[in-house]
């Protein structure tokens, strides 16, 4: 059985593509990664070539390799290459919000350890040090606060697809 295809109004779309690029640079993702992750974000198959992406934002291939590069070091996209294929695909991963936000965990996990090592060297009582130790605390909190999110989520999501 074949699904029917689903006409869309292309204009539309790559008016979109742009409005959530905006949207995304203006929160503080550069503009081209901004761009190649709206336009993967509004692909069917979450997939495309590093030439599809230049092609669709006309722009070049130079701009669309930076910009993966970035997206693939936050973890919003990942690389792979079919077997005997010579080009790239780009996608979105499956699980892709929780898999981004795991690797901020790591980070925030680093950021508070980093607080932690603050107050050993300035001292716990020093003006700074309390300063460290509140940045510590806050994120322990944020840390334990996204770990019930991301299991309610989880549960909220299966429920949803049930």
């Amino acid at each position: 059985m074949t699904t029917p295809e689903v006409k869309r109004d292309e204009d539309a779309v790559r008016r979109y593509v742009e409005s959530l690029g905006l949207v995304l640079s203006q929160i503080g993702m550069q503009r081209m990664p901004a761009r190649v992750f709206a336009a993967l974000m509004t692909t069917d198959e979450g997939r495309l070539t590093a030439a599809d992406l230049a092609a669709q934002l006309s722009v070049s291939p130079a701009a669309v390799s930076g910009a993966v590069r970035f997206l693939e070091q936050v973890g919003l996209v990942a690389k792979e290459r079919e077997p005997g294929e010579r080009r790239d695909h780009y996608r979105l991963y499956d699980d892709l919000w929780y898999a981004t936000f795991m690797k901020r965990d790591r980070m925030i996990i680093m950021w508070r350890d980093a607080a932690e090592n603050g107050i050993d060297a300035l001292g716990e009582d020093t003006p700074s040090g309390k300063r460290l130790a509140e940045m510590r605390d806050f994120l322990s909190f944020m840390l334990e606060e996204l770990n019930g999110m991301y299991e309610r989520w989880h549960k909220l999501r299966e429920e949803k697809n049930a």
